[in-house]
Order: C-alpha cells, then structure tokens, then sequence
C-alpha cells in the first residue's frame, strides 16, 4: 500500500470522526484500482504474431524502402526491436516444433517439412508452451497454419471422422487451422477437430503418393490455372481455386478454401478469440499464412505494392496486424498486451509458382544485408523480424542487439510464471524474460542454428561446420551456405558472411565445432 494501515486505524480511534472516516474511505477506494492494475500487470495476455517466410529487410523498421508497413512498424516505435533474432531453423515445420517444445527440432528425426498428412510429431507427454499458459490459468488459441501434424504416429488420418489429435491435444483450448501449408492438399480449414464445411455424401480422400479421384491436376490442365507454377517445384497436383498444389486430393469440394479468403478468415477468429476471452488472461497464437506461397491476397490488395503478389501480401500481413490493435485498443486490452511479432524461416522469392516475385522485386532486398534466405545455413536462413509492444512494462522505441531465439519463449514464460520445468522438457530453451521485455540487453550465449548444415554462433563468431549438400538451390534462386569445409565468420565485422576466416583462426574453428559437438551430444541442457 502507499499508506500507513496501521497510522490511519490509529487516528479513527483516536479521533472518532466522520471527517476522518470519509477521508479513510476515500483512501481505500483510491486503492482499488492499483489492486487491479498490479493483478493485470502480473498475467499478460500474449499474442504471438507468426509470418511465414518473411526476410529480415522485408518491413520498412528493418530498412526496407520499396514497401511500407507502418502497423508492424508502429510495434517498433512503441516497443521493442530486436536486431539479432533468430528462429532454429531456416524452414518452416523445424521452426515450429521448437518454439512449441523448447527443443532443436534436429534432435528428432521427422521435424522436417511435413506433407500435409503427416502425424503430429508434438509429445502430448511433454510440457508444450501453450500448456505453460494453461497452467498459468490462461486461455489459448491457436489460429492459422499448423504444419505439425495430426493424429497419431504410424496411422493413417481418416479426414472423414473428427481429428481427435492436434492442437488442442498439446494445450489450446481453441484451434481454427488449416493441416499443413496453403500449398499442400487438404485446403481446408479444421476448427478443432472438425473440417469446417465437411459434408459426408462427399468424403475427403488426401494421398501424397499418387493420384486419387478425376480431378484435373496442374500438370494435366494448365490452362485451368490462374497462377502457373514454376517448373520442377511440385506444384502442379490436384488444381484448388485456379492453384495447383503439392499432393492429391479428392472430395471435400464444399469445405476447399478460396485463398483470397484465408486472411480474413483467420482475422476474424482471432478476433473472436480475444472478444470471448477478454475478461480472462489469454495467449493466442496467431500464424499467418502471409506471406508463403501460393500468394493471393485478397482484392482489396491486389496491385497496391508495385511489387507483384509479393509485396501485396506483406501489405494484407501489415493490415493485418493493424486490425489486431485496433480490436484490442476497442476493448482496452492494449496497454496490458504483449504482442510478439517474428517469422518462421527467412525469405525466399520463387517458391513454386510464376508469380513475378523475382521480376518485381528489383531494388528491394528481403534478407536486407544478410546472406542467404529460407532454407539456407548463412544469416538470411534463421535472423528473422522480432518486434515486441507492451506498453506497461516495454519502454517505447527500444532497439537490442541480444541474442533471443523462438525456443526460449518456452522457459522464459514458465520463469515468468514460475512454473518449473522437469529436466527431460525444454532441454534447449532459456529463461530470457528480461531480454525478451528489453531490460537486459544480453541474450543467449550461443545458439544452434539449423539450415542445410548446422552453425553455431557464439558472441560475435559463428561457424558453420562442413556439409556435402549443394552450395546453391537453383529453384529458389538461394545461397545454402553448405561446403565440405569448415566456414567461419566474425559477424561483427561481417554481418553479410562474405569472408571465411576459418584458415586464418585454426583454434576458433576447433573450439566452436568442439562446442558444437557437446550440445549434440548432450541432448540439451537448460
């Protein structure tokens, strides 16, 4: 309390009088409120803004010129910008099981990209982060893509009966999702364990092996496709909504989605979300399907980047995230909110369809000074976007230069409640809650990244160890940052990786790779 309990009782009784008991009245009703700021200040709702694919030099508070994002540019000029942040990996189902599990998705074999039906590779045995917030007493949701899979390992999903193991078998209480990516068959949306718009007489049959019904396919009919796909990428199966798209589907024709439609959607039920939860603290993770392949925003952004469907979609994201604020400023849920905004994976132009990405985006650089992009072991891979706003507890206009990664979110909210996590769980994710708010401003001490090959930064030095794959991904036009010999790089001097001064420091490349060597071997350790 700001007062003295014990001195105002005193004077009541010493001088008995309504003028005093007014004036202690007034006092303890002037308390209320303070009570009820400092029960919200100690349980944030949370919401965690998920991008697929978007580079590091992709939003104007990142440097980007050509294209403006001022809602996502507002996080940082009211809260924090992270400048050396990092997911695990450099694509997009790896990520995901990290920040979910606190574990490096390369201890496990099937974290790969996944087919879209794939079983869930998350433990329901093991604390996930949604679960942290559960035991914290909060409400979780879980809108937009998934990409980790259903139902049980070793057995066929059945999409004509409800999908009992997903998202809410690993701690969300709400789910709205589409299975896997908007490229990958089924395009349907799942609430829960049900396909939204199922209908029986039509039943849904998926199979990534070969084709299943008469439907026509990219490959058969072109012409029937409104956005071709690039050649040798694989998206030319079974045609949903003028789109080919990896694997076959038959059925389900009631419950396919229009893709112009997928962002508005998901808008709208994370709204829901936190209008039915707004009286309860709730942590909602919102993963964007924007700005992944196949891009096509909606109209209403059509043609308004100048930078093709690529740039169109960073704007629909941007709107995006604009919406969100303004439904929480709507029901004054925005002063005790931590938003947290990054990307899965870093950025790629040509992923699988002819939409001029490369073409139109001459003087715009997605990776902004990095090297590489998705799925590549050089910076571009895995240093993504990382804005966070709370306006209670993160001070306007804050810029930090620490070392976080998507995995720590795990422990750092378990610390923050202080919850304890068992030794077997979360083996590679820290409790970094000040660095994560900005009041430290030091990070990790080192991080494990995973693109072709895996790296291993430490301070300003990061090295990259010996990998046979292909140095250079002519699909998608990306720098992998694999060789057969040892890479090492002072990121300090040389943030773009262009020197390797593995042959100048012998002893640095044998002690990192040392170093390496023992976080594999140990399996983790918090």
């Amino acid at each position: 309390m700001n007062f003295s309990t014990q001195k105002v009782i005193r004077t009541l009784r010493l001088k008995n009088d309504l003028v005093t008991v007014f004036t202690f009245s007034l006092a303890v009703i002037s308390l209320l409120p303070t009570f009820v700021f400092a029960q919200k200040k100690q349980k944030p709702n949370v919401i965690f803004i998920y991008a697929d694919d978007l580079g590091y030099g992709d939003l104007s508070s990142y440097g980007a010129t050509k294209i403006n994002t001022p809602n996502i540019d507002r996080l940082a000029k009211e809260g924090l910008k992270f400048t050396n942040a990092h997911a695990t990996s450099a694509t997009c189902t790896p990520s995901r099981y990290a920040l979910m599990t606190g574990n490096y998705p390369w201890r496990k074999k099937g974290t790969g990209v996944l087919p879209g039906n794939a079983s869930l590779i998350i433990p329901v045995d093991k604390i996930t982060l949604p679960q942290v917030f559960q035991n914290a007493g909060y409400k979780t949701g879980a809108v937009g893509k998934w990409h980790l899979g259903l139902g049980s390992p070793s057995r066929e999903i059945n999409w004509n009966k409800p999908l009992l193991v997903g998202p809410n078998e690993v701690g969300f209480d709400y789910a709205y999702f589409f299975p896997a990516t908007s490229d990958r068959v089924p395009t349907v949306f799942v609430e829960n364990h049900n396909i939204v718009g199922y209908e029986k007489e039509d039943p849904i049959e998926v199979n990534y092996q070969e084709k299943v019904g008469k439907e026509p396919t990219g490959l058969e009919n072109p012409e029937l496709l409104k956005l071709r796909s690039s050649p040798d990428h694989g998206h030319n199966n079974t045609i949903v909504n003028g789109i080919g798209r990896i694997g076959f589907m038959s059925g389900g024709k009631q419950a396919r989605w229009a893709d112009e439609e997928i962002a508005h959607v998901f808008l709208s039920k994370a709204e829901q979300f936190i209008e039915e939860n707004q009286k309860n603290p709730f942590f909602l993770y919102f993963s964007l399907n924007d700005i992944h392949v196949p891009r096509m925003p909606s109209t209403e952004f059509k043609g308004k980047s100048k930078m093709g469907l690529r740039g169109d979609v960073i704007l629909q994201m941007d709107w995006t995230v604009g919406e969100i604020l303004k439904k929480l400023e709507a029901l004054n849920l925005d002063e005790n909110t931590l938003i947290i905004f990054s990307s899965d994976n870093g950025p790629v132009l040509d992923d699988g369809y002819a939409d001029k990405a490369v073409e139109l985006a001459v003087g715009h650089k997605p990776a902004g000074v990095l090297r590489g992009g998705k799925y590549s072991a050089f910076e571009g891979g895995t240093r993504v976007p990382w804005l966070a706003r709370w306006p209670e507890m993160i001070k306007p206009g804050t810029v930090s230069n620490a070392l976080i990664c998507q995995i720590d979110l795990l422990s750092s909210f378990a610390h923050f409640f202080q919850q304890k996590i068992e030794d077997r769980d979360a083996t590679d994710s820290f409790a970094l809650m000040d660095a994560l708010t900005g009041k430290e401003k030091t990070g990790r001490e080192s991080l494990v990244n995973q693109g072709g090959a895996l790296s291993f930064t430490k301070g300003n030095w990061k090295y990259i160890e010996p990998n046979n794959g292909e140095s250079f991904n002519k699909l998608t036009g990306t720098e992998l940052g694999n060789d057969p010999k040892p890479q090492l790089y002072d990121l300090s001097k040389d943030i773009g990786e262009k020197h390797n001064l593995a042959g100048q420091y012998p002893n640095k490349v044998k002690m990192m790779a040392d170093e390496l060597a023992k976080i594999k071997e140990a399996g983790g350790s918090r």
